[in-house]
């Protein structure tokens, strides 16, 4: 395993617990009064909070508690709030960026679980996870919900190579690298984005099991909809796929269409073989042909892709660099 830690590059870990919130003046106060004062390996603590849009006293409650509030004046989505909080992190020259629900969906007293993979060199990103222990599977997690969570995982898995079990769980760590590296558009949510953007760029995850609480009768701000946010979240996880690996996605689409082509035209000369008319599958052929055409386009298409996809990887490493530069403060 590839050795990530910051352990024994820097002396002084300062730490930022990045917490989103849309109105949640009913919970935001305690949230805030349980993170931990003190961890093991970190030194200086920060909180920052995201008030998404909120129009009751959740920013108000925060401000009192000596938080770093970023207010947006109207609701911008977890995605857009992560991003923010991000940004925040790199200007505060912070080491590590933990993010939690504002909630009190998750156990703070677990932060120091979740940071120690990177304090020990085993991970850049660690992300809490519900099904990776069997013992940790929250009993009163709606099924509907576990099984998309858990069909969403799949997809992540094969499209990255790696096995996960959880990829939308939002209590997670980041190392600066894995913080300098991201570059995140989602504003829906950038759970799944994450984890695809990260490995892609080679950055070593690990999940920890963490307790989950689900409150009976509280609505997600996120998954309140199954069906909006398997929509939402797909689309995401489509555009992702297609930005990182464009040859592959659009090659072998351009080659499916191609075949489903060939098999309409085989189709139609085995009647003709057969029967000695194209009749009635005249039209058939025609498709085949039309299939065939936009198969070829579709691979076209996918090699300008990854020619472009050079150009982006090369502009990210820029970025990268640029970035890494007034993090460092040269």
């Amino acid at each position: 395993m590839k050795k990530v830690s910051i352990a024994n590059r820097i002396k002084y870990v300062r730490l930022a617990i990045f917490i989103p919130a849309f109105n949640e003046e009913k919970t935001i106060g305690g949230v805030i009064d349980t993170m931990p004062k003190n961890l093991s390996g970190v030194d200086e603590i920060f909180l920052i909070m995201v008030d998404d849009g909120s129009v009751d006293k959740t920013g108000e409650i925060a401000k009192g508690k000596n938080v770093v509030v970023i207010t947006h004046a109207k609701n911008q989505g977890v995605g857009k709030s992560f991003q923010d909080g991000l940004e925040k992190a790199i200007e505060l020259k912070v080491d590590l960026l933990v993010t939690i629900d504002a909630d009190g969906q998750f156990d703070p007293r677990e932060i120091g679980k979740l940071i120690a993979p990177i304090i020990e060199g085993k991970a850049d990103f660690v992300t809490g996870s519900r099904f990776v222990d069997k013992n940790y599977i929250p009993s009163t997690m709606p099924w509907i919900k576990k099984w998309g969570n858990m069909q969403v995982s799949k997809i992540i898995s094969i499209a990255t190579g790696k096995k996960f079990c959880d990829v939308s769980c939002g209590f997670r760590a980041y190392n600066s690298e894995a913080m300098l590296k991201m570059n995140l558009f989602g504003k829906f949510t950038y759970t799944q984005e994450t984890f695809l953007d990260l490995v892609f760029k080679d950055m070593t995850i690990v999940e920890v099991p963490v307790t989950v609480k689900y409150i009976e009768g509280r609505k997600s701000r996120v998954a309140g909809s199954i069906i909006g946010y398997a929509f939402k979240s797909a689309g995401i996880i489509f555009r992702t796929i297609k930005d990182f690996s464009p040859l592959k996605f659009f090659g072998w689409t351009g080659f499916i269409v191609f075949f489903i082509g060939i098999g309409l035209e085989v189709f139609v000369l085995n009647h003709y073989i057969t029967v000695g008319t194209f009749t009635p599958y005249k039209a058939f052929a025609f498709a085949g042909a039309f299939l065939n055409a936009t198969g070829a386009m579709i691979v076209f298409i996918g090699i300008l892709a990854d020619l472009i996809d050079k150009i982006r990887l090369t502009q990210e490493k820029l970025l990268y660099y640029e970035k890494k530069r007034r993090y460092e403060g040269k």
